[in-house]
Order: structure tokens, then C-alpha cells, then sequence
């Protein structure tokens, strides 16, 4: 077996809701960094170190237990005190932490000598209070005044932080200490004596506050975790959702692990628990709502907990724009970007009070309505999001499509608005053949293809509701778009989608990696789905550890970049859903295969947002972007999008029904899925090869509810598309490209 080269970050990240600690693989917060105590977008502590006599201790190991707790083993250097010198490696210190609001700090000493020790136990901590976009940017600016007090009878330092009536502290509180501390010089310290083979104990509780409001620590020590409510409710998340079995075991782990990230991003919202939640976007830099990055977390955990899409239908809808406010890129019926919470958003020195500055969040919420109700057959959930959906709709015809041409253009109206508002959003995402930069108005291709399969879905709600006029009047302007997309958009030379048009209305003829989602979106005629197909499993593209999101050959790639050439999972896997929609399921495994072979090399098979990816060989490996956020909802959740594009769910809960287009590759040669929910019904399936085909066989639940058929068949804004194209639905029998496809997928290694 060739020996496994797993990367990631060396830090140790640990959270619970809002709060997050990043440190040091040794526990320590170095200053100056980005590491630190996180809590409501403000870092309350941004260095922590801790020494004995004024030494380091020596990290032997250390990392997190699970997403809320962590344990760090160090040791001692030679330490010079008045008794002697305590030879090295003599000591053992444990750092044990629990975040629950606060965060729970248990320090454990051993003496390992044959005498005994007395030496000073110190712990150096400083808060800048500072706004998480200062921390991540590297300009840091003190607007307010930082104060510190310490009460000795109550063990307690306090350090607060006020700017006009922004506030935010901590307070750190002695517990069960053998002695008692003093704080000096800027230090808390213990006097520790210990006899041979004795043992010292203390803990620290961080109290956290924001204004009159306390986060107070969790009072048990860390020890007792297994007792935690974060464990009890994260229990009952993995008995609610779809699980899989398979002998293959890194795809098995990948999927768990995706599983309990999911459940670690729960953000405590009101209107939300712990199986319908609104999810974090990532650690550290993305933990508070946002609007693409929810919505499409709920389109891809459709497969495991269709319920799932609540939180953010009931969130993201209670906070959709009602006023045109420039400033926050905001028009009366947009769904928000981003939310934040910390100083500059408190004095309005950024937009995010919500900022309104993304295209896409509108139309996809509209899909993932569609989406909730096929999945959960719940009606009333229509009725009760049919004022907002109805919002979003007159928001895509009045200021989606800025100029009025029939196409969805952005362009920000705020001085401290994005560039950019596709989610490929940073200012060098969108740029022309030469590497140039394209500025002004930009109408993206796939911003065509959410706005047509949102109005394709919500004619099939309409339909549902009775209202056949608006349906018709729907499934018309789709029509419309399609056609108009298509005479636009495609360059028969080039054999592709234009990236986007410029606010000259020139087509930008970059190959990227978004004409991917139209496919997903099926505003593509079938004949021209092979040649997207191949385009991006082009060498330029594919890297084999995944699909690139530029080109190579375009002068702005830069693999070590965010958006111009990086690998990100997310993306691909929507990309190989919208392989799946058009037939090509070898293709759509491949893709499959290589993110998931990508996740057996980072640490804990967890996909990070996005990584940098070498052309695939037998001696290279992915390597994760630096600064990635880890874990991240839309990585996580692309692992059951990957499943779906595999097993061709769609799920047709109103009608009773769950189609599947199964074609498992051969390093997947059998999956069965427990727990799998349509409407009111749970089933468990097992799929398997034979062949060249997969067989599938309901274990459990009702046999007659599955049914086997084409996903184009299946989906409406499939047969819709097809409909349109006036093509047939049956997969043409073209130059065989699907069956090779087949047989190159076989000869991918299996990881079993």
C-alpha cells in the first residue's frame, strides 16, 4: 500500500455557534497572527501563551476531540528554580478546552520526578477586541478604550472593550484550584508544588460578553464531555439524517465526516434546533448567516434531511430586503448575502448590517423552495413562503435584469460593495481571454440558469397551488430565456458558453468553470451538452484531483489563488449533477472519484473549502489553500451532492414517488443508504453493480415507492428544457463517449 500524504492546517479550530478558537497546534496564541478567541465577529483574545519560571513548554501532540473540544499534551524544558533545575521531559501538562458559548480551560499537571518541584505556572493573555474583516485584512484599527480589572477575593480578571455603545469582554474566572492566583505583569499565575508522581488541577472559565448579554462557560470539566449537550444533539442529528454503507471506506469516512460538519455548523437562530438549522458558511472567518452559501447547503442536503432547507427558507425570508438602500447593495424583495455582527458592522463601516450584494441568493431560494416541498410533500410549506418567493420574483424582473435586455446583470451600488456578486465573488474573479479584468455591469451565464430553473420550479409550484396563469405565464418567459440565453451566450467556435457578458453586452469568451452550472440548471439544448461536457474534462481544466475553476491557459490562472485557478469542491459537485442531468454518468463519477480521492488526503477526510491541485500523478497530492476556511458547510454538503449525481435521487414527495437513475462506477461497486426520506416514508436502499449496470433493491419501507427513470425525465427543469430544445429525451447514441467514459472510470484505482 502506498503510504497516504494527508495535509491540512496546522492550527487547532474549535467552536460552537458563534464562538470559535483558533490556535497553535501547542494550544498557544501567537501575536501577531489571526489565531484567536472569535466570539460575535470580534476577536476577544489574540494571544494566550503559557510558561513555567518564564519557559516554553514542548509540544508533543495535540488537536481537536471533536468540533467543540480540543486537548493539547506538552511537556516540560529544562526549568531553573530555586531547589534546582527540573531536568526536561520530567512535567506533563495537559490543556483540555470546551467551547459552549464561553469556553471551559482545564489545566492538569503531573510531576514525573523522583522529587519534588515548586516553579511559578504562568499564563499571558491579551484581548484586542478587534473586528474579524480587520483580523483577516492585517489593518487593524483601535477605535475604542480596552480596560482590566482584577478581583482577587473573586479570582476574576476582567478586560472589557468600549467604543460609544459597542461593548464587548471577557471574564476569566479561577475554579478548583489548588491555590490561589495573582495577576501581574500582565499574567495570571500559580504557584504549583507537587511531591513525585502527584498531580495539579485548575480550571479557567471565559465568560464572554456583548453588551448586557453573558456566555458564560461550561461548568463541567472537559473531562466529563461525553455528558455535553453539543454531544446529545448531535447524537440525535445522526440518527435523523440519511446514512450510507459501502465497502468502500474512504468514501464511507468522507461522507460521515460530512455529516457531523454539517451538525457542527449549527448556528443558534431562533426558529431553528439542531436538525433544522441555519449552517455556519465556515471556520474561522464564516460563522454567520449568509444567503448563497445557505441555500445552497440546503439544496445539497436535500438527500439526507429534506427538512433541512426550513431554517434557511425561514431565516433568509425574515430578513429579505423590503427597502432600496445603495449602500448595502439592497432592492424590496432581495435575499441577503451576509450578516455580521462585530464593530464595524455595528457603526455601519461596513454594509453587512444584512449586505445585500450578491445576484444569485434571490433565484436560488426559489429553487430550494421547489426543492424542500418535492422532497418533503409538505404543501403548507409553499403557502406559508409563497409571500417571500412571490417577492423574489418581482426582485429578478425589476432589478435582476438591470437594463431590461431579459438577462440578470450585477453591478454594485456601494461604495464598499463587491465587485463581484456571483459566488465566485472576489474582485479577480471575472476576467476576460487576455487575463484582463472585466468591470462594470456583468450578466454571468449561470445567473441565467438559476433565474430559469427557479421560474421552471415555481411554475411547478403554482401548479400545485391552483394558479395555472402564473404557471403558464412562468414556464413563457423561461422559454424566452432559454432561447435568448442560447443565441447570446454560446460561441459555436469556441464550442461554449460565454463566462459572462460585459456591460457592453461582448461576450467573454473565458473558459471557467460556470458554464458547469448551467448544465445543472438545464437551460442547455442537449446537443450542446457534450461539448460543455468535454470542454471542461479538457487537461486545462481537469486536474484529476477535481475541476479547476479557470483554465489554464488563460494568463490570470494562479492555482494558488482564490477563484482563478483553485480546486473547489462545491463547485464540482454541482457541475457533476449537471453532468448527471444530461446522461453523461461516467463523467459525473469521475468527478465524484477525484474530489473524494482528493478528501483521503486531508487530514480527518475533511474537505476544505477549496485546495490547490496538481495534474493528478502517483507521486503529487492536493494541497489545501492557505487561509481556507475548514470546516465549510458548502464542502461538506458537496459530498451528498456527489452521492445524488451518482444515484440520480429526485425526489417527488407530493406524488409519492422517489426516482432513481443509479450508475455506480467500479471504485464504488455497492452503496446502500439507510434512513432515506421522501414525504412522510423512510427507506433503506441498497444499490449495487453488476456488470456494466446497477441493480437496486429497497430493504426497507415501500418497494413501490421507488421507481426507476432518467433523471432528465424526472426533473422538471429537465423535461422542460428538452421540451424547449425540441429534442428527444432519450440519450443519443452519439460517438460512444459515455461507454468509454465507463471504462476509464474503471480503471481509476479503488481506495476500498
Amino acid at each position: 500500500m502506498a503510504f497516504k500524504v494527508e495535509v491540512g492546517p496546522p492550527q487547532i479550530a474549535i467552536h460552537q455557534g458563534q464562538t470559535v478558537l483558533v490556535t497553535e497546534q501547542d494550544g498557544q496564541i501567537s501575536s501577531p497572527s489571526d489565531k484567536g478567541l472569535y466570539f460575535l465577529d470580534t476577536r476577544i483574545i489574540s494571544s494566550w501563551c503559557i510558561y513555567a519560571n518564564g519557559e516554553p513548554w514542548e509540544l508533543l501532540n495535540g488537536g481537536a476531540v471533536n468540533y467543540y473540544a480540543a486537548r493539547i499534551f506538552l511537556t516540560n524544558k529544562p526549568i531553573l528554580t530555586a531547589e534546582g533545575t527540573i531536568p526536561p521531559r520530567t512535567l506533563g501538562l495537559t490543556i483540555s478546552r470546551s467551547v459552549s458559548g464561553g469556553v471551559h480551560e482545564d489545566l492538569d499537571i503531573t510531576n514525573n520526578n523522583v522529587k519534588p518541584v515548586r516553579f511559578q505556572l504562568e499564563i499571558s493573555l491579551r484581548c484586542d477586541f478587534a473586528d474579524i474583516f480587520e483580523v483577516k485584512s492585517g489593518r487593524i484599527v483601535r477605535r475604542g478604550q480596552i480596560t482590566t480589572r482584577w478581583s482577587e477575593a473573586r479570582q476574576r480578571l476582567q478586560t472589557a472593550y468600549a467604543n460609544r455603545d459597542f461593548h464587548r469582554a471577557v471574564a476569566v474566572s479561577v475554579s478548583r484550584a489548588p491555590c490561589k492566583a495573582v495577576s501581574a505583569n500582565g499574567r495570571l499565575s500559580f504557584e504549583v508544588a507537587l511531591g513525585p508522581s502527584e498531580a495539579w488541577h485548575a480550571c479557567l472559565l471565559y465568560t464572554l460578553e456583548d453588551g448586557g448579554r453573558r456566555w458564560h462557560a461550561p461548568d463541567d470539566c472537559v473531562e466529563q464531555g461525553h455528558d455535553s449537550p453539543h454531544a446529545e444533539t448531535m447524537a440525535e442529528w445522526l440518527n435523523a439524517v440519511a446514512k450510507i454503507q459501502t465497502s468502500n471506506e474512504e468514501f464511507y469516512r468522507l461522507f460521515h465526516r460530512a455529516l457531523e460538519d454539517m451538525a457542527a455548523l449549527r448556528l443558534p437562530i431562533k426558529g431553528t434546533d439542531q436538525v433544522v438549522f441555519l449552517p455556519a458558511a465556515g471556520l474561522p472567518w464564516f460563522v454567520a448567516p449568509f444567503g448563497r452559501d445557505s441555500l445552497i447547503v440546503s439544496l445539497q442536503n436535500i438527500l439526507i434531511h429534506p427538512e433541512f432547507a426550513r431554517g434557511a427558507l425561514e431565516v433568509l425570508g425574515a430578513l429579505q430586503a423590503t427597502e432600496d438602500d445603495p449602500y448595502r447593495d439592497a432592492e424590496p424583495g432581495k435575499i441577503l448575502h451576509e450578516m455580521r455582527y462585530g464593530e464595524l458592522a455595528h457603526f455601519k463601516l461596513i454594509p453587512h448590517t444584512p449586505y445585500y450584494g450578491t445576484a444569485d441568493a434571490t433565484p436560488l431560494y426559489l429553487i430550494t423552495l421547489h426543492a424542500a416541498w418535492r422532497a418533503t410533500g409538505n404543501k403548507t410549506l409553499l403557502e406559508h413562503y409563497l409571500p417571500t418567493a412571490e417577492r423574489c420574483l418581482v426582485w429578478i424582473d425589476k432589478y435582476g435584469d438591470r437594463d431590461g435586455d431579459g438577462f440578470q446583470e450585477y453591478q454594485t451600488r456601494s461604495p464598499a460593495g463587491y465587485e463581484n456578486m456571483g459566488w465566485k465573488d472576489s474582485s479577480d474573479a471575472v476576467m476576460y481571454p487576455d487575463g484582463s479584468l472585466v468591470k462594470g455591469p456583468k450578466a454571468l451565464c449561470e445567473l441565467q440558469g438559476y433565474v430559469y430553473h427557479a421560474w421552471i420550479c415555481m411554475a411547478e409550484v403554482f401548479d400545485a397551488l391552483g394558479k395555472a396563469g402564473r404557471a403558464n405565464e412562468l414556464r413563457a418567459k423561461a422559454a424566452a430565456l432559454f432561447a435568448r440565453f442560447n443565441e447570446a451566450f454560446w460561441d459555436e467556435e469556441l464550442g461554449f458558453y460565454a463566462y459572462a457578458l460585459d456591460g457592453e453586452k461582448r461576450k467573454v469568451l473565458t473558459i471557467a468553470s460556470n458554464a458547469g452550472h448551467c448544465l445543472t440548471s438545464g437551460i442547455v439544448p442537449r446537443e450542446r451538452a457534450k461539448k460543455v461536457v468535454d470542454r471542461l474534462m479538457a487537461r486545462d481544466m481537469w486536474t484529476g484531483w477535481g475541476i479547476r475553476t479557470l483554465s489554464t491557459e488563460n494568463p490570470a490562472f494562479n492555482p494558488y489563488n482564490y477563484q482563478t485557478g483553485s480546486v473547489w469542491p462545491h463547485d464540482n459537485a454541482l457541475i457533476a449533477m449537471g453532468f448527471k442531468c444530461y446522461g453523461f454518468h461516467a463523467e459525473a463519477a469521475r468527478v465524484a472519484h477525484d474530489v473524494s480521492f482528493a478528501a483521503s488526503h486531508f487530514a480527518l477526510n475533511r474537505l476544505p473549502e477549496l485546495y490547490t491541485a496538481p495534474e493528478r500523478s502517483g507521486s503529487n497530492f492536493p494541497v489545501q489553500y492557505l487561509g481556507a476556511n475548514v470546516p465549510q458547510a458548502w464542502a461538506a454538503g458537496s459530498v451528498f451532492m456527489l452521492t445524488q449525481a451518482l444515484l440520480g435521487f429526485v425526489p417527488d414527495a407530493p406524488r409519492n414517488k422517489l426516482y432513481v437513475d443509479p450508475s455506480l462506477p467500479a471504485w464504488l461497486p455497492d452503496l446502500t443508504v439507510r434512513d432515506l426520506r421522501v414525504g412522510e416514508q423512510k427507506l433503506d436502499i441498497r444499490f449495487w453493480r453488476e456488470g456494466g449496470d446497477t441493480a437496486f433493491d429497497v430493504t426497507k419501507g415501500d418497494p413501490n415507492l421507488v421507481e426507476r427513470r432518467e433523471i432528465a425525465q424526472s426533473a422538471p427543469h429537465l423535461r422542460t428544457a428538452y421540451d424547449f430544445a425540441k429534442a428527444p429525451l432519450a440519450p443519443a447514441e452519439d460517438d460512444g463517449k459515455s461507454e468509454r467514459g465507463e471504462r476509464t472510470a474503471d480503471r481509476l484505482p479503488s481506495r476500498a
